[in-house]
């Protein structure tokens, strides 16, 4: 029998304890010289980043984060890829019990069902000529929620509809699974078979062999990709594994940490998927040809009577005419119901293609490059006209002294806005090497990375412009933080680039050579459908 501990002795020392306590181990009393490393140590203090200004508030700090916030957003990866743009995606949602958690607030079941609606509206604003269907998961059965199609309005009017009923049950991962690939079989081998599954439960209650399925799966050349609530679980990362044998799998299956990156997993979902070659060794010139696939391109007639259309059965006085067979569909993009031929708007084709063609990032702009004499009359955003911040009003030419404003010594009178020199016009290098001073930030940003200017320039991209300014490589038009994040989330487009191509158009017309102007616009007209 195992001797109980001694007594309480007043003024003993941790030493003297662990020494005499008989249920202690070996390890116990090996003292710790380090850290300890107890979780604690890596929570960030977001109180101390908070900064007051010289006005005594906090504006420019949230001003600071607002703008981190929105450049975040647009640094994506630009490189052009072969990319899906026709996709066929079966989005699966958790319909069990284990959805009623409240860890993402207010449940995760609302909680997904408002995400999926904005996930399939940015879906069909990226994707304009795919589908999606909605499965779901419930009392170990997989239930049609909304079929595979391309309207928007019936996927958002299915999902409002579950908000009137309670999760229940069990997850069955295998019938889900079964049911997307039966309803993906049919999917014309041009585009992309995809299963987005929302996984909230620990557990999947199937019939019989899962791994069956997965196989069926690989088979069917179908990509899957989870999204998890809970924590990971070993069938969901064979699954990744098994259907994305190209990628990281850790690309493919994340773990939402809270209800903000639980919406930016499921955005990410909204951008086609690199595109990658099923058998790359035996295949190489099959996919080194170029197919054709026939679209029609129909017009929209309004009838005086109403009249039954093709796609619903309903009586619509207005609609598109198929261009092969003349069927009557009541929206766009769809299939036609009677000859399958595929019916888009031109609009539709060139917002595909922005993604195979992505606009470059726009980099930042340092006080010193917005002060110099070439770029000192940009003191206005080119896109929306609003007005930058004051550029710095210092300088160390003596007969500029007075008309600055300056003291004796050439600096300036301003106060809140951060004081740079401009470049003094010595012929000596060595003197104005002593007479300039570069701020110290750069000077430090210049001493880490060395001579590289790619990393320097990789730095600048991933940074806040310091003066709000941000510069297209392209045409040089200096930009605000809002016009980048339009323009890279929404027009695609940078728009002192189309107004350059616009003047070298009306240039090259007055002086009446045709065939120039003929090409610059088809030139601009294929821009305008890449984008």
């Amino acid at each position: 029998m195992v001797e109980s501990d001694e007594e309480y002795a007043p003024g003993a020392s941790d030493d003297d304890v662990e020494a005499h306590q008989v249920t202690a181990s070996a390890s116990s009393r090996i003292r710790r010289t380090g850290p300890v490393d107890d979780g604690f140590n890596t929570i960030r203090r977001t109180w101390e980043d908070v900064e007051e200004g010289e006005d005594g508030t906090i504006t420019r700090t949230i001003d600071s984060l607002l703008q981190q916030g929105k450049r975040k957003r647009t640094l994506k990866d630009t490189t052009p890829l072969q990319r899906g743009i026709i996709r066929h995606l079966l989005l699966i949602i958790d319909l069990s019990t284990a959805m009623l958690e409240k860890d993402l607030r207010p449940t995760r079941y609302l909680l997904t069902i408002r995400y999926c609606q904005d996930f399939v509206n940015e879906f069909f604003e990226q994707n304009p000529i795919s589908q999606i269907g909605i499965i779901g998961m419930r009392d170990g059965l997989a239930i049609r929620v909304s079929d595979m199609s391309g309207n928007p309005s019936d996927h958002i009017s299915n999902l409002q509809a579950l908000r009137k009923e309670d999760p229940k049950g069990q997850p069955s991962l295998q019938n889900a699974l079964d049911m997307a690939r039966a309803a993906l079989f049919h999917a014309p081998s041009h585009g992309t078979r995809e299963i987005l599954l929302l996984f909230g439960s620990l557990l999947s209650s199937d019939p019989g062999d899962i791994h069956t399925t997965i196989t069926s799966l690989v088979n069917s050349h179908i990509t899957t990709t989870v999204i998890g609530l809970s924590a990971q679980v070993a069938i969901c990362l064979t699954l990744v594994k098994r259907t994305n044998p190209h990628s990281n799998p850790q690309k493919h299956y994340n773990v939402a940490l809270d209800e903000v990156n639980y919406r930016e997993l499921i955005m990410r979902l909204a951008t086609p998927p690199e595109s990658h070659s099923q058998q790359a060794a035996t295949a190489a010139n099959d996919s080194n040809k170029s197919s054709l696939l026939m679209m029609g391109f129909p017009s929209r007639v309004t009838d005086p009577k109403p009249s039954l259309c093709a796609c619903h059965s309903r009586l619509t006085t207005g609609g598109y005419l198929c261009s092969r067979c003349s069927s009557k569909v009541c929206s766009l993009p769809t299939t036609c119901p009677a000859c399958s031929l595929t019916l888009i708007l031109s609009t539709h084709l060139a917002r595909s293609y922005h993604h195979l063609f992505p606009l470059q990032n726009w980099r930042t702009v340092s006080w010193m490059h917005a002060a110099s004499p070439s770029q000192r009359h940009k003191a206005i955003c080119f896109s929306c006209q609003a007005p930058f911040p004051f550029l710095p009003t210092t300088s160390t030419n003596p007969a500029s002294r007075h008309s600055a404003g300056g003291g004796p010594n050439g600096t300036s009178k301003q106060i809140g806005i951060t004081q740079l020199p401009t470049k003094p016009a010595f012929s000596d290098a060595r003197n104005a090497e002593s007479a300039s001073t570069e701020p110290s930030e750069a000077a430090l940003l210049r001493s880490k990375q060395g001579a590289n200017p790619s990393r320097q320039r990789r730095h600048e991209d991933q940074t806040v412009s310091e003066s709000g300014r941000y510069e297209c490589e392209t045409c040089g038009q200096f930009f605000c933080v809002d016009c980048d994040v339009f323009c890279h989330e929404i027009v695609h487009n940078c728009p002192g680039c189309l107004s350059q191509e616009g003047g070298m158009m009306v240039g090259d017309e007055e002086d009446g050579h045709d065939g120039v102007v003929a090409m610059a616009l088809d030139d601009r007209a294929t821009d305008g459908e890449e984008g």
